[in-house]
């Protein structure tokens, strides 16, 4: 059981987090609008204050604990950097990512987050069960 904690942990500091942007600004805690709107110059500060709690994360935890948790990515970076590019194709055309879904819209009964994150589960599941069967 204690393995879980830190999951659990890390799973309401997100809900914390989530929660804490949409009392004090107003805004769904969705990291691909986030990233978007900080990139396209709209909100900086606030925005990029998020990005920089998220990049500051891993660090205090490493800080904390005295290093990153064990890690292993089998898969090359080209592939790493082509699976990025197409996970960020799939949040502009789901419109929002498996934070805003996931979290919020959830929380929100959102009928659209409930496809959304329906839709996200059923990729990863056929996603992992096509790669078990070729590797």
């Amino acid at each position: 059981m204690s393995s879980y904690w830190p999951s659990l942990f890390g799973g309401m500091m997100l809900g914390l987090s989530a929660v804490l942007l949409l009392l004090i600004n107003g805004r769904i805690a969705g990291i691909s609008g986030i990233v978007g709107r900080l990139l396209g110059g709209h909100q900086a500060v606030p925005n990029g204050a998020f990005v920089l709690g998220l990049l500051a994360g891993p660090l205090l935890y490493a800080a904390t604990f005295g290093g990153f948790p064990a890690m292993t990515v089998s898969a090359s970076w080209p592939v790493v950097v082509l699976a990025g590019l197409i996970v960020g194709l799939g949040t502009r055309m789901g419109s929002g990512c498996t934070s805003g879904h996931g979290i919020l819209g959830l929380a929100r009964l959102s009928k659209r987050s409930i496809v959304a994150t329906g839709c996200f589960l059923l990729a990863g599941v056929a996603t992992a069960t096509i790669m078990g069967f070729l590797s």
